[in-house]
């Protein structure tokens, strides 16, 4: 007959064939959903009692069965669809799946949780830093989610924050020069998102801002298009959402030759919608399908390069019509503050961080300009 344990000794216990036992609760597993025992044996009393002391004392420091159970990569993902999905944006969702796909559980998702050290961290960055890769966003989700183990007591401390983020080889992003943009329209002019392309390089609209626009969205008699929302991809469908900022969200005026452009794209939209009159759904889309859906971005890629190779241009993504566009204001004098407030970005730092190539060239553009006005006035 086991003997009963005495107060304060946890569950200690002594079997019929004389081996003593102790039970310790360890928490609960949150990748199997199941509250997590440790059984420990001793010949003697004292013996279990030890060993439940220790265990205890290990779970005090964060040290349970479940952190050393589980790896990086499975509290990762643990974390993403149990602690981040419900708090952030479809679009934030779909960065950090990739992010941790592509980056994190290949780095470290073979780990173990509670063995993760800030050097572990450190050595993974600073080789994504010298492939080209900003890892600060990468640093950023890790060390929210490990913030996270923490709270949930598997980890003692977050070992992220202890990391410093090496400096990436800067990224220079790709654009077209004056008679390149030039090319690029009048071979654009060849397909039926002509408009599209002339809007995107007039003004920088991202893909989605641009697929997002609806007619109510243009003022002809003011000449200005309002960004409301923007067309996302999300479980698969097709979707209009507000823009992620409030600056993104935003009114731009627009140059005549867009105007005219936007005007002969409705006219052709109309002329559409009446041959297809049949399977046409009206929603009011300014860049839809043949059928008044959508346009799917995929389809939007696949024009592009057809251009580009027509045109004998270099192999520019959509997002680098937006570069051009704003390396072109910037090279005809825009001033930052305007180009901010046309290309939405929240703040006038990242217009210039990102565009500060072409500082160089305006910086000697202001030089031979105060040549021009002094240079020979001195020299009499």
């Amino acid at each position: 007959m086991a003997k009963r344990r005495s107060n304060g000794e946890g569950s200690i216990f002594q079997r019929q064939d004389g081996l003593w036992v102790g039970r310790v609760s360890l928490g609960y597993d949150l990748i199997n959903h199941r509250r997590i025992t440790k059984t420990l044996y001793g010949k003697t009393k004292a013996e279990v009692r030890r060993k439940v002391t220790e265990a205890t004392r290990n779970l005090d420091q964060g040290l349970t069965i479940q952190s050393r159970s589980q790896t990086v990569g499975q509290f990762l993902n643990s974390w993403l669809k149990e602690v981040a999905k419900p708090r952030i944006r479809p679009s934030t969702y779909r960065s950090y799946e990739q992010i941790i796909r592509n980056h994190l559980e290949p780095g470290l998702g073979s780990l173990k949780l509670d063995k993760l050290t800030p050097q572990h961290i450190q050595t993974f960055l600073n080789a994504k830093a010298e492939s080209g890769l900003s890892v600060d966003h990468l640093r950023r989700v890790l060390r929210a989610a490990l913030n996270q183990a923490v709270k949930w007591d598997l980890i003692i401390r977050n070992p992220a924050i202890a990391v410093s983020v090496p400096k990436s080889e800067k990224f220079e992003y790709l654009h077209l020069d004056p008679d390149q943009a030039r090319t690029f329209l009048g071979f654009a002019s060849k397909t039926r998102y002509k408009a599209l392309f002339t809007v995107a390089m007039a003004v920088g609209l991202r893909l989605g801002e641009a697929l997002g626009l609806r007619w109510n969205d243009i003022d002809f008699e003011k000449g200005v298009l309002h960004v409301r929302n923007q067309l996302q991809r999300i479980d698969g469908k097709l979707t209009l959402v507000p823009p992620k900022t409030a600056r993104a969200k935003r009114q731009i005026p627009l140059p005549d030759f867009s105007i005219e452009a936007l005007r002969l794209h409705r006219f052709e939209q109309d002329e559409t919608k009446l041959a297809n009159s049949d399977v046409w759904s009206e929603m009011g889309f300014v860049f839809a399908s043949t059928v008044g859906t959508p346009a799917d971005p995929r389809n939007i890629r696949k024009v592009l390069k057809g251009i580009l190779r027509d045109a004998d241009l270099p192999n520019l993504r959509f997002h680098d019509l937006r570069h051009t566009c704003a390396t072109l204001l910037l090279a005809q004098g825009t001033d930052p503050r305007t180009m901010m407030e046309t290309l939405g970005h929240s703040q006038i730092t990242l217009t210039l961080n990102t565009y500060s190539h072409v500082i160089p060239a305006l910086q000697r553009e202001a030089a031979d300009k105060m040549e021009a006005m002094f240079g020979t006035t001195q020299n009499r």
